[in-house]
């Protein structure tokens, strides 16, 4: 049977003359012949496990997609998802379409696989996929355009073949794409965007930041290597004040953030992009510096442990757009909240600005500064850790964090002793140890040995009354 002008004139009578939801069921063969031929269906369409349907016309569907039918064929015809309510895609078989067209502003979410063949275009609306997983797939050849803030996927895009394509992905919010390029065999990748970095702080060097606001899943389920490009736009996300010539492509392998290379263009206060090198471990991607950084729009940060209470100062230089900064506190590096909010001045090309913690320190505390923007944006100064000091003349703490060739340790007054002194690289590692003895002077100079290399280290420095663990930067 041929479904041809006679049949869309009927589907289009009823949705004139009544503008009710008629749904329909496909439990034999439907044949959509040539690219003239059009079905109108004003509500839902199922295609059952026992039905047939081809596809070489133009198939609008105003509400939910089902599909049992495995094996389908593709044709050569249009999927148009137009409802003005949210859509739903399901079915226990995906449902595959030659070229395809999202237009429904309520958006659309996939519990099921939609495959397209062809071309499809983002008209209006989020791609919604589901957590299971499923994927919107892009066959060999397939492409897409149309892509933006308004509309775009939010979840798993799956991509075959072996040529660069674009991942139309976000966050529901911002379009945030990512490329693979220069594939060296017909692959299979999924993709999808994330946010915030997990485990920012576990980099290998010669990494020493990874960008802790976004990252992007990409895993390889076939093929061989790749480059991704990656792209930043502040207007959308906050990216960090990175040195442009130190930013790097990062991928996290096997715990660490890992230089991936690559050389960006553009400019780290608005938008731009990085192509890694030549790849063949995938899976998380983000940025990366190689340089240390004073973070977005925050001058300078210090944090001083006086008697009884730290004292925290910042200074912020182009505080466009800044409205609230709120100070963070964390007893493990790792867990931080919340302990004030100082509004923006914004009224000076430069303003200090000042905030005093009172509560009780239990070995140390690190601090950091968060900065707040009207659309929801957040950016992170750099960490500061602070440790209790008996009296003014009593100190233990490392004296200066980045390290170069020495790291100088203050233990004066009661803290005053022979400690035994750890290194240990990010993957855990123990790279140095020894001991230093602050009877004399108070300010000991640990020497590193030339085996270590750039990176982020944790040093732990303990007597039998005293501990201090420190995270510290080689340069």
């Amino acid at each position: 049977m041929k479904i041809k002008i006679f049949i869309t004139a009927f589907f289009l009578l009823i949705f004139s003359t009544s503008n009710a939801q008629v749904d329909m069921q496909n439990t034999g063969i439907l044949y959509v012949s040539g690219g003239s031929d059009i079905i109108y269906i004003n509500g839902a369409f199922t295609n059952t496990n026992t039905a047939t349907l081809t596809n070489n016309g133009n198939l609008y569907v105003s509400r939910n997609l089902t599909n049992g039918q495995a094996s389908m064929t593709i044709g050569t015809g249009t999927l148009y998802l137009n409802g003005t309510v949210a859509q739903v895609v399901g079915g226990t078989q995906p449902f595959m379409t030659f070229n395809f067209i999202s237009d429904n502003t309520a958006g659309i979410t996939l519990n099921s696989n939609l495959s397209v063949s062809g071309g499809h275009t983002f008209t209006n609306g989020i791609i919604t996929t589901a957590v299971t997983p499923r994927y919107l797939i892009y066959e060999a050849g397939a492409s897409h355009t149309g892509e933006a803030d308004s509309r775009h996927v939010n979840g798993w895009v799956k991509k075959f073949g072996s040529t660069d394509f674009v991942f139309p992905v976000g966050n529901g919010t911002y379009l945030r794409s990512a490329e693979i390029k220069s594939l060296s065999s017909n692959s299979e990748f999924n993709c999808k965007y994330n946010a915030p970095t997990i485990n920012p702080l576990n980099v290998l060097a010669p990494i020493l930041l990874a960008d802790n606001n976004e990252y992007w899943d990409i895993p390889q389920i076939s093929g061989g290597t790749a480059e991704i490009n990656l792209n930043w736009d502040n207007n959308k996300v906050i990216f960090p004040r990175y040195p442009l010539t130190e930013i790097r492509v990062v991928n996290y392998a096997a715990t660490l953030w890992t230089d991936r290379g690559g050389s960006a263009t553009g400019d780290i206060y608005n938008a731009g992009s990085i192509t890694s090198g030549t790849v063949n471990s995938f899976g998380f991607f983000t940025f990366g510096s190689l340089d240390w950084f004073v973070a977005q729009r925050l001058l300078s940060f210090t944090a001083q442990r006086k008697q009884g209470f730290t004292t925290l100062e910042w200074v912020a230089g182009n505080e466009n757009g800044t409205k609230t900064y709120e100070v963070e506190r964390s007893e493990n590096e790792r867990d931080f909240y919340g302990i004030g909010r100082i509004p923006a001045v914004q009224n000076l090309p430069q303003n200090n600005y000042h905030f005093d913690d009172y509560k009780s320190l239990s070995g140390t505390a690190w601090y950091r500064i968060k900065s707040l923007y009207p659309n929801g944006q957040v950016a992170y100064s750099t960490v500061k850790a602070v440790t209790e000091n008996a009296t003014n003349e009593s100190s233990f703490y490392v004296l200066n964090n980045p390290v170069h060739q020495n790291i100088f340790i203050s233990a004066t007054g009661v803290y005053a002793g022979e400690y035994e002194y750890a290194l240990y690289n990010a993957a855990g590692q123990l790279v140095q140890k020894g001991t230093i003895n602050s009877a004399v002077g108070g300010i000991n100079t640990i020497p590193l040995e030339s085996a270590i290399t750039k990176g982020v280290y944790i040093l732990n420095v303990k007597n039998q009354l005293h501990r201090m663990t420190q995270r510290l930067i080689v340069q």
